[in-house]
């Protein structure tokens, strides 16, 4: 009778009459990769041993024993002296394997109760409730150093534009807390996403849960779960919270996309609205004059692999019966990248913003470009009776009339003014210098100076709350 121990996989080789082609098994492992939720396995496997002990089916003694085990083995990968094997496929079955080698027959017991199914998707969440976690400080220190700087540059005056054109003059300050905005909805949206990351699918075992009197209300308080899962299918078969994830981080990428964009344009010749230190940028191999804003274009383009990522588990979910298939171990690779590919780019963010120098004087002058004041001589036109249709019109005719003298609104004379409306009087440059406009807009969300300032406060009143 053959040893099928010796020839096949030990962990579930009873079945299996010769061992599997060694391209296959390199093909198939997963240990390369998902070795890095070994932490968040242990951490499981330590819950589930403590509660077969407390159902009755582990003694108190076989409990210590495994606790003690994996804590040494837990050492063992933190000091780099794990041997990780392919045969054995995955993080789980290494560690499995190398308890049993430390503790004997208790280590095989382990395993009642559950199966790779419902350990895999339970150390996911584990990895992704800590990963979640980390990236919420994260964009909190992002949003602490946009507050920063908005706090500084609530007076400096710059163009807002549409359609990339001069619109309206806004400050610098006000600009920012745009962006602080867009952080803060990533933020609830990470948060929101975590509540789905952290609920329990140990228990379910391969598929339909387990014949074991297992407590799974305890193995979820013991793991810090809000609760089980509900359906033993469900359970191992859906990857929907890590599709939540990446679609939740592609959208801060978005976000980090858009303002990448603006940083690198704002940092040209051709804007020279702002500064960024030289430890953010890098050279040219061919012009020695070039400073080039590498890391925003960098964040800019990592943006596309993350929505890759997305549209790649959509792909690999979207054709799955219940309940797990092998084609879910390909949820982790671009699962881990997104994940680490938002970490850096964050991390990226939070060090440059509040580093960012803005150049105030070129700021101002784009603003006078432009008729960015238009609206505002419409409105004074309005306040004096005037529809706000005929108005525009009115306007829009000093503006073409300016575009061909080469003048701005507030540099035509008060005589060239009224040619178009006899209504205006000298109190309308008031409206038309740019100090005015901005702070004309003095309500909750406008680009006022004390508004922006009202803004920043707010804000940092809600980050003292997390």
């Amino acid at each position: 009778m053959t040893d099928t121990n010796k020839t096949t996989n030990q962990q579930w080789g009873g079945r299996f009459s010769e061992p599997v082609d060694a391209f296959v098994a390199r093909f198939t492992a997963s240990v390369e990769f998902d070795q890095r939720m070994a932490k968040q396995d242990i951490q499981g496997s330590i819950a589930h041993g403590k509660m077969l002990a407390s159902v009755g089916v582990l003694t108190a003694e076989e409990r210590d024993q495994i606790i003690q085990g994996l804590t040494e083995i837990e050492d063992e990968i933190a000091r780099g002296e794990f041997a990780w094997s392919i045969e054995l496929e995955d993080v789980h079955m290494n560690i499995e394997a190398r308890l049993t080698q430390k503790i004997g027959i208790t280590g095989k017991k382990l395993h009642t109760g559950r199966s790779r199914n419902d350990q895999v998707a339970t150390d996911i969440r584990l990895y992704m409730r800590d990963e979640v976690d980390f990236l919420l400080e994260e964009v909190t220190r992002l949003q602490q150093g946009i507050l920063s700087l908005a706090e500084k540059e609530a007076n400096t005056i710059m163009p807002g534009f549409t359609h990339l054109q001069t619109a309206q003059p806004v400050t610098f300050g006000h600009h920012l807390m745009a962006w602080y905005e867009m952080a803060q909805r990533d933020y609830e949206r990470l948060v929101d996403c975590r509540k789905r990351i952290n609920i329990l699918p140990l228990g379910a075992a391969a598929l339909a849960g387990t014949t074991y009197p297992i407590d799974r209300h305890m193995t979820a308080e013991l793991l810090g779960f809000e609760r089980p899962t509900y359906n033993s299918l469900d359970s191992v078969s859906d990857r929907d919270f890590a599709i939540e994830f990446t679609a939740t981080a592609s959208i801060i990428m978005m976000h980090l996309s858009r303002w990448a964009e603006e940083m690198v344009m704002w940092v040209s010749a051709q804007f020279n609205f702002i500064y960024l230190p030289d430890r953010f940028c890098t050279g040219s191999s061919i012009m020695p004059q070039k400073k080039n804003p590498d890391v925003p274009e960098l964040v800019r383009g990592k943006t596309g692999r993350v929505y890759g990522h997305l549209m790649g588990l959509l792909t690999l979910m979207k054709s799955q019966c219940l309940a797990y298939n092998k084609d879910n171990q390909e949820d982790k690779e671009p699962l881990f990248d997104t994940v680490d590919t938002l970490k850096g780019s964050l991390r990226a963010f939070a060090d440059m913003i509040p580093a960012i120098e803005s150049r105030k004087e070129h700021m101002y002058e784009a603003a006078r470009r432009g008729f960015s004041t238009a609206t505002d001589l419409a409105d004074y036109l309005v306040r004096h009776g005037v529809a706000f249709r005929d108005a525009h019109e009115v306007v829009g005719k000093a503006v073409g009339y300016g575009v061909k003298e080469g003048k701005d609104l507030s540099e035509m004379t008060l005589e060239e003014l009224q040619s178009f409306g006899s209504m205006i009087e000298a109190d309308v440059f008031d409206v038309l210098t740019l100090e005015g406009s901005v702070a004309a807009r003095d309500h909750i969300g406008g680009t006022a100076p004390a508004q922006v300032l009202q803004a920043v406060e707010r804000a940092k009143a809600e980050l003292l709350k997390r």
